[in-house]
This record gives structure tokens, sequence and C-alpha cells, in this order.
């Protein structure tokens, strides 16, 4: 599920939250999924409950999970995470990324069609 990188410099709550993010995103998690609790994660992982507890509320606050009482974590549906800040600061990484791409040399053709392949 998510893997924990000990050389990685990035703080280990940062890896989960990316790790848990990154399976929703790519549909692995699917809305109203539950995910692990804290403790099982914690467990699975070899790290403190506090990391995985961190993570969580990073996912919660970003919009990407939801909480019930005594019940657990569960995945959010997609417009329970789309804001226009987020939107907007998402954005303009991609046209970060794409700018560097096209300095890089990659041809404006080329980098749209990347982005088509999202369809």
């Amino acid at each position: 599920m998510v893997r924990i990188d000990y050389k990685n410099p990035q703080p280990l709550f940062e890896q989960v939250r990316d790790g848990i993010r990154e399976l929703i995103v790519d549909g692995v998690l699917r809305a109203d999924d539950k995910i692990p609790s804290v403790r099982e994660l914690a467990m699975q992982l070899s790290i403190n409950p506090n990391t995985i507890q961190k993570s969580y509320r990073e996912l919660e606050r970003e919009g990407y999970i939801y909480q019930v009482s005594g019940r657990g974590s569960f995945v959010a549906p997609a417009e329970h995470s789309r804001s226009p800040q987020k939107e907007r600061q998402l954005c303009d990484k991609l046209l970060g990324i794409a700018r560097e791409l096209h300095y890089m040399g990659m041809a404006p053709d080329d980098i749209k069609a990347l982005i088509d392949k999202l369809e």
C-alpha cells in the first residue's frame, strides 16, 4: 500500500500522506473505501501512530478523506477535495512543469499529448 523510504529526507508523515493521496488519485482507493486505521497502518509500516494520525489529519484537511466516529477513516468523493485555491495551486505546478519540459527541449505538442493521455 504505502511505502516508506527511510533514506528520503522528506518527513515520514509527508511520505504517508503523499502515498495515500497517490493511491486515491490513481483510483486504487475509491470514494467511500475504508482506509486502514491509524493503529493498523502504524503497525504495517512500523512507525509511530502519531505520525499516521498527523498524515490523516492533513489528508482530511485537504479533503481527501473523512472520518466517521467509531468507524474509521474513508476516502472522500472527489468533489469534496475540490477547491478553487487548490485548483489554482495545482494548475500553477502543472504550468511550471510544462515550462521546464519546454526549456529542456520538449515540443509544446508533445507536452499537450501527455495531458491528452488522461482521457
